[in-house]
């Protein structure tokens, strides 16, 4: 089993900034990839951002590229993501998710609320 923690979210204006951690706990020898979704009100939830384990290769949606930066620290079994020129249309839970070898099934944090609002 995976355990994750989400941090780092709140209330910022628009232009701002945020970081987001997810630390991950247990098993996490197996953990090959780390992503960011997030959910707004009324939608589905979206792929923001991935990272796999090494930190070398990252993938971004569209809607947040020169934005936003997705990082791993090893040594903390952290992953992180930099949102800078934040946006209203930003504003969502932000759910930070984890694949292992030979589980079928991702891990999921409880997510963290980023607000964007003058």
């Amino acid at each position: 089993q995976v355990q994750l923690v989400e941090s780092g979210g709140g209330l910022v204006q628009p232009g701002g900034s945020l970081r987001l951690s997810c630390e991950a706990s247990g098993r996490t020898f197996n953990i090959y990839s780390m992503d960011w979704f997030r959910q707004a009100p009324g939608k589905e939830r979206e792929f923001v951002a991935s990272v796999n384990w090494s930190g070398r290769s990252t993938y971004y949606a569209d809607s947040v590229k020169g934005r936003f930066t997705i990082s791993i620290d090893n040594a903390k079994n952290t992953a992180y993501l930099q949102m800078n020129s934040l946006k209203p249309e930003d504003t969502a839970v932000y759910y930070c998710k984890a694949d292992s070898r030979g589980v079928s099934r991702p891990y999921w944090g409880q997510g963290t609320q980023v607000t964007v609002s003058s």
